[in-house]
C-alpha cells in the first residue's frame, strides 16, 4: 500500500478545509514548496497536490506548483489535481513532466468524455479519478455541491473507460480522525480500480487497516499536520 502525503494549496499556502468549508480554512504553512521539501525528507515517496483555487474556481496557484515539481520532482512522485476540467487544462498539465499523475474530479461527472480523452492523451497510468463522496453521492466542485450520480454508477463507468486508480474520499469522515470507511472504500474497489483512501485517518492502526484490505493507498493530511504520526512512522507501518 502506498502513502500520499497532500499539499493543499489556497492562496499560495499549505491550507486544509474542514469538509471542504472555505470558513473553516486552517493554515498548516506559507510555503508549500518547504512543505514539500519535508516530506520528501520525511522519506515521502508520492506527494498529492491540490490547487484548492482551481477547484473551486476562483483563481489559481500554477507557479507555486511549478517551483514544487522544479524543485522536488525528481526525488518523489507527485499527483496533482484540482480543476483539471477540459483537454486544453490536461495537457498543460501534462507537459509538467515530472507529474506522474493527474487527478481528473468534477468533470467525470459533467464532461465525461474527458476521461476517455485523456486516457487517450496520457495513458491509464496517468490518470486517475477523484471522487468525493456525500451519502454515497459524488460531490462536485470542490465538495460544494452533490451530483445525482452514485460513487458506483461513476466508478463503473470509468472502470468500463480505462481508468486504473480511483481517489475516494468520505466527506462526512474528513478531518474527524473517525477511521476511514473501510467497507465502501472496498466496495468501491470490487469495481476494478485500485483505490486511495482519505477521510478520517487519525491512526496509524487505521493505516494498518486499510493495507490488511487489500487497498491501494491512503491520503494523510490533517492526522499528519497535527503529529498524530509522522511520515516515517506512517511508512514503517504499511511496510
Amino acid at each position: 500500500m502506498e502513502l500520499f502525503p497532500a499539499i493543499n494549496i489556497r492562496s499560495g499556502r499549505v491550507v486544509r478545509l474542514s469538509q471542504g468549508d472555505l470558513t473553516r480554512e486552517t493554515i498548516y504553512e506559507k510555503d508549500p514548496v518547504a512543505m514539500a521539501e519535508h516530506l520528501v525528507w520525511q522519506g515521502a515517496r508520492w506527494l498529492h497536490v491540490v490547487d484548492l483555487d482551481r477547484a473551486f474556481g476562483d483563481g489559481e496557484n500554477s507557479i507555486v506548483i511549478e517551483r514544487i515539481v522544479q524543485r522536488v520532482g525528481s526525488y518523489v512522485q507527485i499527483q496533482l489535481g484540482g480543476g483539471l476540467r477540459t483537454i486544453e487544462r490536461v495537457r498543460e498539465v501534462m507537459a509538467l513532466e515530472d507529474v506522474t499523475r493527474l487527478i481528473l474530479g468534477t468533470a467525470v461527472v459533467t464532461h465525461p468524455e474527458l476521461v476517455g480523452q485523456a486516457l487517450a492523451e496520457a495513458g491509464s497510468g496517468r490518470i486517475a479519478v477523484g471522487l468525493d463522496a456525500r451519502h454515497g453521492r459524488v460531490a462536485l466542485r470542490g465538495w460544494q455541491e452533490t451530483s445525482t450520480h452514485t460513487m458506483d454508477d461513476i466508478a463503473r463507468r470509468v472502470a468500463t473507460d480505462g481508468v486504473k486508480t480511483i481517489i475516494y474520499t468520505d466527506i462526512s469522515r474528513d478531518g474527524l480522525f473517525m477511521g476511514p470507511d473501510l467497507k465502501g472504500a472496498i466496495e468501491l474497489q470490487q469495481n476494478g480500480p485500485g483505490v486511495i483512501v482519505s477521510g478520517g485517518i487519525g491512526s496509524l492502526n487505521d493505516l494498518r487497516a486499510l493495507k490488511d484490505a487489500g487497498l491501494a493507498g491512503a491520503l494523510l493530511d490533517r492526522a499528519l499536520y497535527e503529529d498524530r504520526f509522522t511520515l516515517r512512522a506512517a511508512l514503517k507501518a504499511v511496510e
